[in-house]
C-alpha cells in the first residue's frame, strides 16, 4: 500500500507538470461518470477507432494500389498459369498479397476490419436507439449517427469492387442499377457514379468516393457527432422516471472521471485489444482474392455482394419486388431512423415504456438476419409471395406478443407498486410517477429508487 501510494504520488505530479505546460485541459474531451467504465458505454469510442485504423491501413494500401483496368502482363498472369492480361487493379491487389511483405496481413486487416467497424457501427446505432439516446436534447446527434452509419455502408459500396474481381463487379453494377432505376434521382446519379459509362469510368469514380469523397464526409460528422456529444455529455442511465434529467449540471460533472489520464488510457487499452485481435484474425484466415473480371476460363460466378447488403438483394429476389420498390423500402428505413427523435417524444428513456419502438427496431433486426442468412444460402433464387410470408411473418408478429406481453405484465405492477405507496393513478396515456421521495420536474433531480431501471 505505501508503495501504491508514493507510486500514484508522484504520477500525480508529473502528470500535473506535463498538464499545466502543455494546456492539455484545454483541448481534453469533457470528464465521464465512474459508471461508465464498462464496454457497453464506449460503443461510439470503438468505432471511432475503427475508422482510424482503416485510415491507417488504407493509406498504406494507397502505396500499392492502381485504380486501372488497362491490361498489364506481370506475374501475376503468369501465376495463374496463363502468360494473357489482366487488368492492373487486379494485378496490384495480386502483387500485394503475395509480392510485399506482410502484405496479406495489411489487406486483410483493412477488409477484416472494414467488417468490424460495421458491426460496431450497428451495436453502437442499435444500443442508443434502445436506450432512446436520440431523445431531448440529443436529437442532432442521433442524425449525425445515423448518417455516420449510413455513410459506413457506403465505404463498404464502394470499396466492394476496388480488387477488381468478377463478383465484385457484377455485384457493384446490380448495386448502381438499383439507384438508377430510382424516379428523378437514378438520372441525377447516373453521370456521378458512371462518369463516361466505361469500366474504367466506373473503377475510378468507385475509388475516389471510397478514398477521398465519403471519409471526408465521414470525417466531418464524426466531428459533428464528437461535438454535439460534448455538449450535452453522456446520458443518465435509461429509467422508468419522466422528471429525469437527460444531462448532467456543471456540479457533478466536476465530480466526474477527467478525460486525462485516466479515460485516455482506458480508451488506449481497448484499442490495442482491438487492433491485437484485428491483426490476429488477419493472420489465421488471410483474403483469398478471387479471379479478376473479365477472365473468360473462369467459370460463371453467382453475383453476391457482401454480408452487409445480402438482405436487400434477397429483397430484390421476391417475386414482384422492382428494384425501384427495392431502394425505396430502404430509403423509407432510413427516414424513419432520421426522423425518429421528433416522433417519439416521451420523456421516458426505458425500452419498457417504449413498447412500440422496441417492437419495430426488434422486427427491424429480425429482418435484417432472417434475409442476410437466407441471401448467403440463395442467392439469386426468386422466391415466391406465399415463400415470403412463411419466412417472414412470424417475425413481427413474435415481436408483438413478446413486447406486448411483457409490457401489460410490467405496468401492472408499476400501478400496483404505486398503489401500494397510497398514490393515485390514472389510464390511459402517461401514468404518474409520483410517491415518496419524488420532486417536481423543475427540481434539481427526481428521486429514481423506486422506478429505476432496476424495478
Amino acid at each position: 500500500m505505501g508503495f501504491e501510494h508514493w507510486f500514484n504520488r508522484n504520477l500525480n505530479r508529473v502528470w500535473g507538470f506535463i498538464e499545466q505546460r502543455a494546456g492539455i485541459s484545454k483541448w481534453a474531451l469533457r470528464p465521464q461518470p465512474a459508471f461508465t467504465f464498462k464496454p457497453s458505454y464506449w460503443t461510439g469510442a470503438f468505432v471511432a477507432n475503427a475508422f482510424f485504423i482503416q485510415v491507417a491501413t488504407g493509406l498504406l494500401l494507397l502505396l500499392y494500389y492502381q485504380p486501372s483496368v488497362s491490361p498489364t502482363l506481370t506475374s501475376c498472369g503468369q501465376a495463374l498459369g496463363t502468360y494473357s492480361t489482366a487488368p492492373a487493379a487486379w494485378c496490384s491487389t495480386y502483387y500485394l498479397i503475395h509480392g510485399v511483405p506482410m502484405g496479406s496481413l495489411l489487406l486483410s486487416s483493412h477488409l477484416y476490419g472494414a467488417y468490424a467497424m460495421l458491426f460496431l457501427a450497428f451495436i453502437h446505432f442499435y444500443r442508443g436507439y434502445y436506450l432512446g439516446a436520440y431523445k431531448k436534447p440529443r436529437e442532432f446527434s442521433w442524425m449525425a449517427g445515423t448518417l455516420l452509419l449510413i455513410l459506413t455502408l457506403g465505404m463498404g459500396f464502394t470499396g466492394y469492387i476496388l480488387p477488381y474481381t468478377e463478383i465484385a463487379y457484377n455485384a457493384t453494377n446490380v448495386g448502381i442499377v438499383l439507384t438508377l432505376r430510382l424516379p428523378t434521382l437514378g438520372a441525377l446519379a447516373a453521370p456521378f457514379l458512371l462518369a463516361d459509362g466505361t469500366p474504367q469510368g466506373l473503377l475510378s469514380r468507385m475509388f475516389a468516393l471510397h478514398v477521398l469523397v465519403i471519409p471526408l464526409a465521414l470525417g466531418a460528422l464524426l466531428y459533428a457527432h464528437i461535438a454535439l456529444f460534448e455538449s450535452h455529455g453522456i446520458a443518465p442511465p435509461a429509467t422508468s422516471d419522466p422528471t429525469q434529467r437527460n444531462v448532467y449540471v456543471h456540479a457533478e460533472e466536476k465530480k466526474q472521471v477527467p478525460f486525462w489520464p485516466q479515460i485516455f488510457f482506458y480508451m488506449t487499452k481497448w484499442a490495442l485489444l482491438y487492433l491485437g485481435l484485428l491483426f490476429g484474425i488477419a493472420a489465421l484466415w488471410p483474403w483469398q482474392l478471387p479471379t479478376y473480371y473479365g477472365n473468360v476460363a473462369a467459370i460463371a460466378s453467382v453475383t453476391e455482394p457482401d454480408w452487409y447488403f445480402l438482405w436487400l438483394f434477397k429483397v430484390v429476389d421476391f417475386y414482384g419486388v422492382t428494384p425501384v420498390i427495392a431502394v425505396g423500402i430502404t430509403i423509407v428505413l432510413m427516414l424513419y431512423l432520421l426522423v425518429l427523435p421528433f416522433f417519439d417524444r416521451s420523456p421516458r428513456r426505458h425500452p419498457r415504456d417504449r413498447p412500440i419502438v422496441v417492437m419495430i427496431g426488434n422486427t427491424l433486426i429480425g429482418f435484417f438476419i432472417v434475409l442476410t442468412v437466407w441471401g448467403g444460402l440463395t442467392p439469386g433464387v426468386e422466391i415466391l409471395p406465399l415463400g415470403v410470408i412463411e419466412v417472414l411473418l412470424p417475425i413481427p408478429l413474435a415481436n408483438v406478443l413478446f413486447v406486448s406481453v411483457y409490457y401489460l405484465r410490467y405496468r401492472r405492477s408499476y400501478q400496483r407498486r404505486l398503489i401500494s405507496r397510497g398514490s393515485e393513478y390514472r389510464l390511459p396515456g402517461a401514468y404518474p410517477v409520483v410517491g415518496r421521495g419524488s420532486r417536481s420536474a423543475t427540481g434539481p433531480v427526481a428521486r429514481t429508487s423506486e422506478v429505476s431501471s432496476g424495478d
